[in-house]
């Protein structure tokens, strides 16, 4: 009986470890989704990035190797309007010619308790960087995950609507970035 009991402890531990030793790698960019907000003279719209690719490295045990780069490309993006989308990825907005991609290369991640985790990184848009801090939300099924979080920028920190666009009046200058990563996990190396 008491090898029994044993055995059992053992092969729990032994799951035990293979389950913290999972490293969240496999980002699934067709079910997930960068997706932003503003308001055009008052009036709250959304829009979306039809094209990106990630890479995440992700395991919960080890958040100090944590590490996240998201690449959009910018004349991707939806806005609902052929007319909008036209205009935005022109000279005055994103100058998607001069500047393809925007991207985020996470710097660190800080657990806040639970599922919370605070998200540190680099955003670059329209030749332009910033710092971003990202509250993000983790929430894992077996070796399936799914990321969420979001955070505000200035889009004249990114001289994203010059010139006559510079008025807050017509487009507010808070747009809020919003993404939902789906990702697979491999085994972790120990």
């Amino acid at each position: 009986m008491n090898y029994l009991k044993c055995t059992l402890l053992l092969g729990l531990l032994l799951i035990g470890n293979r389950v913290s030793a999972l490293e969240f790698n496999q980002v699934q960019t067709t079910e997930s989704s960068v997706t932003f907000g503003y308001k055009q003279m008052n009036v709250p719209l959304e829009g979306k990035f039809n094209k990106f690719s990630s890479q995440l490295a992700f395991d919960p045990s080890k958040l100090v190797t944590a590490q996240a780069r998201l690449d959009i490309e910018v004349a991707s993006i939806d806005t609902g309007s052929a007319e909008g989308d036209d205009a935005v990825v022109g000279k005055l907005w994103f100058n998607a010619k001069a500047f393809p991609s925007a991207s985020f290369v996470s710097t660190g991640l800080k657990s806040l308790g639970g599922n919370r985790y605070e998200a540190t990184g680099k955003l670059s848009i329209k030749g332009k960087t910033q710092d971003v801090v990202a509250p993000v939300t983790f929430q894992s099924s077996g070796s399936r995950g799914i990321f969420e979080g979001g955070f505000t920028i200035h889009r004249l920190d990114y001289a994203i609507g010059e010139g006559e666009w510079t008025d807050l009046g017509t487009v507010a200058n808070d747009i809020q970035i919003k993404f939902h990563i789906v990702v697979n996990a491999a085994p972790g190396k120990k």
